[in-house]
């Protein structure tokens, strides 16, 4: 299984305190847990879709392609930044532009 250290184009990562204030800041959620890509990508361009721009989506997997690809996916529609908890669960962090 990849690790995010295999992930070569990740963005910037998040610190602990930073990830759990935003998570809860955080204007939707989705949970793509067990879920692989193409999915995700999919699931996060349609929730930037529902959000106005400046508010935050937040995706949680544990598909660490995900990590470098949701970021890839929605280009320049939201700034990315990720969050590692350390036993195999991420983050995806997407600020609409």
């Amino acid at each position: 299984m990849p690790s995010i250290d295999d992930v070569i184009d990740s963005p910037d990562e998040l610190d602990d305190e930073a990830a759990e204030d935003l998570y809860e800041a955080a204007d939707l959620t989705q949970d793509m847990m067990g879920e692989v890509c193409p999915y995700p990508q999919v699931e996060a361009q349609k929730g930037l879709q529902e959000i106005e721009s400046g508010d935050l989506l937040v995706q949680e997997t544990d598909h660490v392609p995900c990590t470098e690809n949701v970021p890839k996916a929605v280009g320049d529609d939201a700034d990315a930044s990720v969050w590692r908890s350390g036993d195999g669960v991420y983050r995806i962090y997407l600020r609409k532009n």
